[in-house]
């Protein structure tokens, strides 16, 4: 039987019995104050209501021998729930849900969250998240969620997205997260792999966009709308399949959270079971920059790892604000946001049109988001500068270049400079160059000051970040990373994967050492092993990057061999990254920098030349995009003599380097094609030439590698096996 309406643990089936239909009351769950004739008028779709009203046979099944397994979040609801016959509260955090019972009891009227770009706009105290989370959490079980079955939540960033989640887990299902900008076939793919039972979406637009598909070749026991109206759904050949509000599944949630209350039920209502540690609280598929996306099983332990350690990396203060603009299903920024709820700070959600304008609005002391965005901040600052004058762009430009000699003599007698060497300097040499550094940085000061009075304080105001911007998800071009320590702006730069929940490593502010991803986090073992004989390697030595701690996944949903393939028997995860951890010294440039990660690309990236040499296509593109005149890149190469790459050409910037090289008229609108390559390949060559390996041919791409073109991920990294495959008709004439 498919249930099509269900109010407080009323089940409306459409098993047809001649005429009418069948429903079931279970006598020990509904609760007496609901009527049929309120239930159906309140939460019935219409259709379906209407056809009811003509002839229907109502049964009450007393089914009191029948318990059913309620299964709760421990220090959330246990205190509630132990008069119920439930386990005793616990007092500390046993599952993810724990942590809004204590952050609402420590921040209550605090504001916890600001959406104002959703209709209506909203606040929320950290009470009324508590609140909300506990009534969807209710509604679910009123619509028959139960535990351990899987719910398919695809929807964007927003304060409804964090209720939905914690309140799917907070019943012990576990929910299936994705965003709406994927692809139909990828969430298709996504909700049955994942076995999942029902759908909650983000808003009317994505629903209809994917229900011709869901909806007549998947079975889908509801759909829950977090956004928008529900009469501008697109259900047609699926009338039986009951659609909820989120207001609704809150009144839903709330009345028969109310209800248990007021019950005298001394356990013989429900079999009471607490959500376990170790049991699974998200499937989280990987991006899919190779393959398709494999279902990441995250434990409530991995998850709760990241919210109690990584204030040593954050060290925010109740009041804060953060500005988040990542997916939430994104594993970091779901983890990062989490951590921060627990400290009383005021989330701001925005998006990637209105980051600038927000960044102004509300100062945010904290900005967690991938390197992409700190490279949009770059380019945008490097734009208004040389948009002045002649005089003041060249003032500018000098003042950055002696900023960063600066900060390079300070890195130097602060110790925290880069080595791979495991010698160490003699005493003599090292206190010499101590010395000399000091010197030099002493005379280069006063010119840094007075940059900082007339250039920087200007831009890190545009830019609003007052403690400091968290990088994640992704390599940090070095340059980004040069320019915004000369202006005063910090960025910690981390490291992590879905598979590790998923922060491992990351700079603290005491030891930020530009270049590296930072000491790994409390609990968390890092080695690099060779990749033929998996033997652990030394300090400074490259080789595959293995980590290990309470972060780890459980392993890969219904995909046994893929596990085996990253996780070995002793918990060591392969994270397919080359790197190598810098040695450890006791005097000399490099005292204050040992035990730091250090990567340098992915292993499976490598380019294979005919010749039999390998490349790192990561370090060149990162280069090459320095270039204002390159959008995107991507380095290829693999079997050939040598490299090549597809370039998208920022075409408006082509055009006014054309302009003021005389490569064309002054009021010319466009440039051919020749030269547009002319002035790229200069540009790599500038860019690129010290590097031992140069790029030849080039292709350019017509359209920006997008999300929406499936040649990015929805996490924004580039799809190098996609655009190859794309233009290997193309890459093939250009090696001819």
């Amino acid at each position: 039987m498919t249930p099509v309406c269900l109010k407080s643990n009323l089940f409306v089936t459409s098993k047809d019995l001649g005429n009418g239909f069948h429903f079931i009351f279970p006598s020990n769950l509904f609760p007496v104050s609901f009527t049929v004739k309120t239930a159906l008028r309140r939460h019935c779709p219409g259709r379906i209501l209407r056809s009811l009203h003509r002839n229907l046979r109502v049964y009450c099944q007393s089914k009191t021998e029948e318990k059913q397994v309620r299964r709760y979040s421990p220090f959330l609801e246990g205190a509630v729930l132990s008069s119920k016959g439930a386990i005793l509260a616990s007092d500390e955090w046993r599952a993810i849900p724990d942590i809004w019972r204590s952050s609402a009891e420590k921040y209550g009227d605090k504001i916890a969250l600001v959406d104002p770009y959703h209709n209506p706009p909203s606040n929320m105290t950290y009470k009324q998240l508590e609140q909300e989370i506990l009534y969807f959490s209710e509604g679910l079980r009123v619509i028959g969620v139960k535990p351990d079955e899987k719910l398919a939540l695809f929807a964007d960033n927003s304060c409804r997205w964090l209720v939905s989640d914690q309140g799917i887990m907070a019943t012990g299902a576990i929910n299936v997260v994705r965003g709406s900008r994927s692809s139909v076939e990828e969430l298709m793919q996504i909700y049955d792999h994942s076995e999942s039972v029902a759908l909650v979406v983000d808003n009317p637009e994505l629903f209809n966009r994917i229900s011709e598909v869901f909806c007549t070749k998947r079975s889908i026991r509801f759909v829950i709308l977090l956004w928008g109206d529900k009469d501008f759904l697109n259900i047609e050949g699926s009338d039986d399949m009951p659609v909820f509000s989120y207001n609704e599944i809150i009144q839903l949630g709330k009345e028969g959270r109310n209800a248990l209350l007021e019950s005298h039920d001394d356990g013989r209502q429900f079999d009471y079971e607490v959500i376990k540690p170790d049991d699974i609280a998200t499937l989280v598929y990987t991006s899919g920059t190779t393959g398709n996306p494999k279902g990441v099983m995250l434990t409530h332990r991995n998850l709760l790892h990241q919210i109690q350690n990584l204030w040593e990396v954050v060290p925010t203060i109740p009041g804060d604000k953060f500005l988040s603009m990542l997916p939430p299903w994104h594993a970091y920024e779901r983890a990062c946001e989490y951590f921060i709820l627990t400290y009383g700070i005021e989330q701001v959600y925005t998006t990637v049109k209105n980051l600038k304008e927000d960044l102004q609005r509300y100062q945010p002391q904290y900005l967690i988001s991938v390197p992409l965005v700190y490279e949009t901040l770059y380019s945008g600052i490097q734009r208004q500068l040389s948009s002045g004058s002649m005089a003041r762009k060249l003032i500018a430009l000098t003042f950055i270049k002696i900023s960063m000699a600066y900060m390079e003599f300070k890195r130097i007698y602060e110790g925290k400079c880069l080595t791979k060497d495991q010698k160490q300097q003699s005493y003599i040499v090292s206190l010499l160059d101590c010395v000399w550094a000091r010197v030099l940085a002493a005379i280069l000061l006063p010119l840094h000051t007075l940059a900082n009075k007339i250039v920087y304080r200007k831009i890190r105001s545009a830019i609003g970040i007052s403690k400091a911007g968290i990088s994640g998800g992704g390599s940090l071009p070095v340059h980004v990373d040069k320019f915004f320590e000369a202006i005063g702006v910090t960025v910690q730069n981390g490291y992590g994967l879905t598979e590790c929940s998923p922060v491992t490593a990351a700079r603290r502010l005491d030891c930020n050492v530009l270049g590296t991803i930072g000491h790994p986090i409390k609990y968390t073992e890092f080695k690099i092993v060779d990749p033929e004989t998996n033997e652990t390697l030394s300090p400074g030595t490259r080789g595959i990057v293995k980590v290990r701690g309470p972060q780890v996944m459980k392993g890969y949903y219904k995909n046994s061999s893929a596990t085996e393939k990253v996780l070995d028997s002793t918990g060591w995860f392969d994270t397919g990254d080359l790197g190598w951890i810098t040695p450890q010294h006791s005097r000399g440039r490099s005292r204050h920098a040992g035990g730091i990660i250090v990567l340098e690309g992915r292993a499976k990236d490598t380019i294979v030349l005919s010749t039999g040499e390998n490349v790192e296509p990561g370090e060149l593109e990162e280069a090459a995009t320095r270039s204002p005149l390159i959008q995107q890149i991507v380095v290829i190469g693999q079997d050939q003599r040598r490299l090549g790459a597809i370039i998208v050409p920022n075409r408006e910037e082509v055009l006014l380097t054309a302009k003021r090289s005389g490569v064309v008229d002054a009021n010319a609108s466009e440039i051919n094609k020749d030269r547009m390559m002319g002035l790229l390949h200069d540009e790599l060559k500038t860019w690129t030439t010290e590097f031992s390996f140069q790029i030849g041919p080039i292709l350019l791409a017509d359209e920006p590698f997008t999300i929406e073109s499936g040649l990015m991920t929805p996490t924004m990294k580039i799809r190098r096996d996609k655009i190859v495959e794309k233009y290997q008709h193309e890459i093939a004439k250009l090696y001819v």
